[in-house]
């Protein structure tokens, strides 16, 4: 009997989550390997001169080139649109290649973007100040004010972009109302679900039209590699985003594309675990800081709507302290087991200060419309035992007295 392959869509459709992250997009050479061949080639052997010549028309299958196809990289991105619930996807060099890619292949001068204000750092930089240096307009809005997104509409509005739960303050943007005034407008809805991930949350099934990722964070989990992903419909990736992405380059190596495939084999199981440890630290920090964000928590002033779009509260907790960038800088140094870094999504606890180091780059003014205080800390929770993070927590509150 055939042995099942994960390109067979056949197959593929009937698969449940967690076959496809292992299994999907999966393809064998003659050699029978179990595990997904890593091709390291630039480029491809045609038979004859006529062979080429139809592949770069596009009237046979084949490779042309790694900068648009490679075999590797084609099983990473057959998988990830498995496992997101989208018919296509693209992978790219990082997430922030994603974003940018994204956006830029369907805007152009004289066009209009609306944007979340909460979103990455890099992300807000994009839209403040790369986008309209093209001549494009952009208008940033509170992403938790549904009314907000309708009011800034115009008639040149082409893209609504956001972030939800947002970096780093963990707003919730109401994907479904707001699509549903975008599409209105007849504009195209973009997501970061960096922060979420596909196991917590799937924007696609609440109206979005494309939904990117930085994969270095969850997807990798291991803090190895940079990635990204853009993901939507065929006819939206072949028809709008292929063009961009075919002539500018901001293409995954191999290499990295084999380990982020290695890495969504247990993607399920560590967020699952990591939604787990973050929920309880987060009821412990609730107890002990001024104020602590996490969308699991029922304090959480959305979370209703976060438990509406999300399976899980996520692995991000934001807390606030008194007493301002001493206090913060005070509880980094102070952590014996938690590490500082501004990466998010890694099997280790890490912990970072927004307002020195992710959003360090956009202005004080821009950071205090976002919600980042000096006194910000945001922490992302890992697979360490839940206990051993909230006794380092505990320890550090205690040396700096809160």
């Amino acid at each position: 009997m055939k042995r099942l392959t994960g390109q067979d869509p056949a197959h593929t459709s009937k698969w449940r989550p967690a076959t496809r992250m292992v299994r999907g997009g999966t393809m064998r050479t003659e050699i029978g390997e179990t595990s997904e061949a890593l091709f390291l080639t630039s480029g491809y052997a045609y038979d004859n001169a006529e062979e080429a010549a139809a592949r770069f028309r596009g009237e046979r299958p084949g490779m042309t080139y790694s900068r648009l196809q490679n075999p590797t990289v084609e099983m990473l991105e057959r998988r990830l649109a498995l496992i997101e619930g989208a018919e296509a996807a693209r992978a790219t060099a990082s997430g922030m290649a994603a974003m940018t890619a994204a956006l830029m292949c369907q805007l152009s001068t004289g066009d209009h973007l609306v944007a979340g204000r909460a979103l990455f750092g890099s992300c807000r930089v994009l839209v403040d100040s790369i986008l309209p240096r093209f001549g494009i307009e952009t208008t940033t809005v509170d992403g938790r004010d549904t009314q907000a997104w309708a009011r800034a509409r115009r008639p040149n509005t082409k893209v609504f972009f956001l972030e939800t739960p947002s970096n780093p303050g963990l707003d919730i943007t109401d994907l479904r109302a707001v699509a549903d005034i975008a599409h209105d407008a007849g504009a195209t809805v973009v997501v970061d679900n960096a922060f979420a991930s596909p196991i917590v949350q799937s924007p696609l099934d609440f109206g979005a039209d494309v939904v990117a990722y930085s994969a270095t964070k969850l997807m990798d989990g291991q803090g190895r590699v940079l990635a990204g992903a853009v993901l939507g419909s065929e006819q939206w990736i072949n028809d709008t985003y292929l063009a961009f992405a075919r002539h500018t380059g901001p293409n995954l190596s191999p290499f990295n594309a084999w380990l982020i495939l290695k890495s969504l084999e247990t993607l399920d199981l560590r967020v699952t675990r990591a939604c787990e440890n973050a929920m309880k630290v987060a009821t412990f920090l609730e107890s002990r800081v001024p104020r602590t964000l996490y969308p699991g928590l029922a304090s959480h002033p959305q979370h209703a709507l976060a438990m509406q779009q999300m399976r899980a509260g996520g692995t991000i907790i934001a807390l606030h302290l008194g007493g301002g960038q001493p206090a913060a800088h005070g509880l980094l140094d102070a952590l014996q087991l938690i590490d500082i870094s501004n990466n998010l999504g890694d099997s280790r606890t890490l912990m970072t200060h927004p307002a020195t180091t992710t959003h360090a780059s956009v202005s004080p003014e821009v950071r205090a419309e976002m919600g980042i205080t000096e006194g910000m800390l945001r922490l992302s929770v890992g697979l360490e035992d839940a206990d051993d993070l909230i006794e380092d927590l505990g320890q550090a509150l205690t040396r700096i007295g809160a």
